[in-house]
């Protein structure tokens, strides 16, 4: 007989002036998804509880992970080159017989290349699993062992980065799956972005739609960021199943009647939710 699904969640804001979130970057070019990948959030979970890279991170994986994006962001292109101040070639990626790097041959002087980020993008993750994981997780993010990132270690969350119900502000866990409680967490976008909704000309929008994307089994979309080791030497991802759907919230705002006119269609301007 199957286990029934957990039914409480930790909830992160995953916030800050830049975050990256690799899936198939490598060597010269580094891209950024629109949105956190699982091997990230279990890298930021492990890096809370103090584990080393070649530590085993099986019980991390089971986790069910949501996420919904409450203010996408803007990619920014980071383009600079490398070069040694002496003059000399820059070293290759191959080694001699005793362990030294090698010269670039032909000898090359400069290198280029490329890292993407999202700017000012904020995110929800909610992460179920029994109660007593959370709730050692939840200790683990107040106090963590080691630096938090978004992604890549030059990127560190903004606070709160542990969101806890209104209702309980003692408790750290959420009631209900994680679809269920990304419908309950509210709008985390910045005050700037929000008031820019408010100050919008009648007919404003009527509800906040946002983007979620929660693991599923019979999902239809297929993500491969589950990582099943983080060791620099054995690194390795396998593949996991989800489901894309939106969740509805109430606009940071009163409507009035000029925003809710009966037997009127709703205004509908896709572009809203940017703040444009």
């Amino acid at each position: 007989m199957s286990q029934d699904p957990p039914r409480h969640c930790l909830v992160l804001r995953l916030a800050g002036p830049l975050q990256s979130w690799g899936s198939r970057s490598m060597f010269n070019r580094r891209d950024t998804l629109t949105e956190p990948t699982k091997s990230g959030i279990i890298g930021l979970l492990a890096a809370a509880q103090g584990r080393r890279r070649t530590d085993p991170i099986e019980d991390l994986l089971s986790l069910t992970l949501g996420i919904r994006t409450d203010q996408p962001g803007t990619l920014l292109r980071d383009y600079h080159t490398v070069s040694d101040y002496r003059g000399r070639p820059l070293p290759s990626a191959a080694v001699s017989a005793k362990g030294l790097q090698k010269p670039t041959s032909p000898a090359k002087h400069t290198h280029v290349t490329e890292r993407f980020y999202l700017q000012d993008a904020v995110f929800v993750a909610a992460l179920a699993a029994p109660e007593p994981v959370l709730t050692t997780l939840a200790d683990a993010l107040r106090t963590p062992a080691f630096p938090l990132a978004l992604g890549r270690r030059a990127c560190p969350p903004t606070h709160p980065l542990l969101l806890v119900p209104d209702s309980e502000p003692d408790a750290a866990l959420w009631s209900g799956s994680a679809l269920e409680v990304l419908r309950q967490v509210p709008w985390q976008a910045r005050p700037d972005h929000r008031d820019a909704l408010a100050r919008r000309r009648p007919p404003r929008l009527r509800r906040i739609d946002l983007p979620v994307t929660v693991d599923d089994p019979d999902g239809d979309d297929v993500r491969i960021d589950l990582p099943t080791t983080f060791d620099p030497h054995q690194r390795g991802f396998t593949s996991r199943r989800v489901h894309q759907s939106w969740v509805h919230l109430p606009p940071p705002y009163e409507l009035t009647d000029a925003d809710n006119v009966e037997g009127t269609t709703p205004h509908h301007d896709p572009f809203a939710i940017l703040g444009w």
